[in-house]
């Protein structure tokens, strides 16, 4: 009698294969940039035939919106686990939580994306929704863990400075690696917001 090997279900090869193509998606795009990227880099890359990724990802758009979202939407529930591991954390920790998240390879793509969005309106009406359904969701992740209270004039504001603050420095490190002056400007905003925050 021989061994058979088991069979993987067809929809389990569709989900793997798609999988494949949206990590290969967001490494090209990080690696090259928007005008860089490509549906046949990111077909070879995968290993999936040119085919097969035009049956689910039409377009480039298609491809790299449905990369970014599948990143960020990963980065969003390793933001969420992270936030609930660090209940009672120190303020500098939680900057620190936000400092990786703007400094991650999905937030280089992001922003890929949000540069060719800029002038591409059909792009536009894709991530838009996208990121500021993230952007909402990182807002009440922070006010949770810094145990913010939002009813008080001006703490919704600090929120959301904290949040463009990381996000900026996010932005200066795609340029180069800028954590030693990360790390001085976020020692003296942990100390702001203690300030304000108490």
């Amino acid at each position: 009698m021989t061994a058979t090997t088991p069979r993987v279900p067809q929809e389990e090869r569709t989900r793997a294969m798609r999988a494949r193509l949206l990590e290969a998606a967001v490494e090209v795009l990080v690696e090259r940039g928007w005008a860089g990227t490509t549906t046949t880099l990111v077909s070879e890359r995968a290993g999936v035939s040119r085919g097969a990724q035009l049956h689910h990802f039409p377009t480039k758009n298609d491809l790299v919106v449905a990369a970014v979202t599948h990143v960020m939407e990963g980065r969003g529930g390793d933001l969420r686990a992270a936030f609930a591991a660090q209940q009672g954390a120190s303020t500098r920790a939680v900057l620190d939580l936000l400092a990786d998240h703007f400094t991650s390879p999905g937030f280089k793509a992001a922003l890929e994306l949000w540069v060719a969005a800029r002038t591409d309106p059909d792009l536009l009406r894709a991530v838009a929704p996208l990121e500021r359904r993230i952007g909402r969701e990182a807002h009440r992740l922070t006010v949770d863990l810094l145990r913010a209270d939002e009813s008080r004039p001006g703490v919704r504001e600090l929120i959301q400075a904290t949040l463009d603050l990381c996000r900026g420095l996010g932005l200066a490190d795609t340029l180069s690696d800028d954590r030693r002056r990360r790390a001085r400007i976020l020692d003296e905003w942990a100390k702001v917001l203690d300030k304000e925050l108490s």
